[in-house]
């Protein structure tokens, strides 16, 4: 683990390897942003947003909690998306969860967290709507990690009930929503294929908030 002083020699490594390659490259990333990528990931020290996706600065706008919530009475997150999609106009919106979250496992375990426990019961509603399919599978890992799968295509959901999606997405066409699982053993970006036209599809009887 490097000390606290490494990290000001670190950063100055990273200045002059990102100016030997480009000497204007801090001039040009000061000027403005304009990703096509919203990330929401998990706060998970292990799970890096950028580098796992080969991306530079500037090329994904990014939010990270713990086990990767969309709640709506969130503002941190709502102003997120918000602003993500009506100023920075991303195309694409991630949530990428991971395999072996600790989040999603300390939901699940049947004791007091304190101030996690409101956090947490998001997870544990994800359990209850799919109580039947992760009950019936019988080893505990596996049934963890499906949960983590399942968490991130309710958060996926919780993205297109929202206005500013919903609105956007009308207009110009995007952006869409994906939903993604981190394999940290593997390192691998497992996509859940998230049908984001037949969920918007779904969902608009009750969630339709295009309607003049």
């Amino acid at each position: 683990m490097a000390s606290y002083e490494e990290l000001f020699k670190n950063n100055q490594k990273w200045i002059e390897q990102k100016t030997s390659q480009d000497s204007g490259f801090f001039e040009q990333l000061s000027k403005d942003q304009n990703p096509d990528y919203l990330y929401i990931g998990c706060s998970d020290s292990r799970v890096t947003a950028e580098e796992l996706m080969g991306l530079g600065p500037g090329e994904v706008f990014v939010h990270r909690n713990v086990a990767n919530l969309v709640n709506s009475i969130d503002l941190n997150v709502m102003s997120v998306i918000n602003y993500a999609v009506r100023v920075l106009k991303v195309k694409h919106i991630i949530v990428c969860g991971h395999y072996n979250c600790g989040g999603v496992k300390a939901a699940m375990t049947p004791e007091d967290m304190g101030i996690l426990n409101p956090w947490l019961r998001n997870i544990r509603d994800v359990y209850r709507l799919h109580k039947t399919e992760l009950n019936a599978i019988a080893d505990e890992h596996q049934r963890y990690n499906r949960l983590i799968e399942l968490n991130v295509e309710e958060q996926c959901i919780n993205i297109i009930k929202t206005a500013a999606v919903q609105l956007s997405n009308l207009k110009d066409g995007y952006p869409k929503v994906h939903g993604w699982v981190f394999d940290i053993e593997s390192g691998k970006i497992i996509d859940l294929n998230i049908n984001f036209e037949k969920i918007l599809t779904d969902i608009k009887d009750i969630y339709d908030l295009t309607s003049k």
